[in-house]
């Protein structure tokens, strides 16, 4: 266990971001496996902008990586552009 009082401060505020974290990067991965899972046009193409929104953020407070979600963003693309 920790011996400052600090340290343990630091455990607590480490436990609930990093489960605030987890939350939002499993929100995320649901949308994009959603977005690709999408054969109408129309449906995927409504999805996009929400989808590229929630990486720009996510990416923005550092919950996943910025080439991580530019990767991703091209990627949603590419799969809504081919639908058509």
């Amino acid at each position: 266990m920790a011996n400052h009082k600090s340290s343990v401060k630091r455990i607590r505020q480490t436990a609930k971001r990093r489960l605030h974290n987890r939350y939002y990067a499993k929100t995320m991965r649901n949308a994009v496996r959603k977005l690709r899972a999408t054969t109408d046009q129309a449906a995927a193409a409504e999805l996009l902008p929400k989808v590229q929104k929630m990486l720009d953020k996510l990416a923005k407070k550092n919950v996943i990586h910025k080439n991580k979600a530019a990767n991703l963003k091209s990627g949603v693309a590419l799969h809504v552009n081919s639908l058509g």
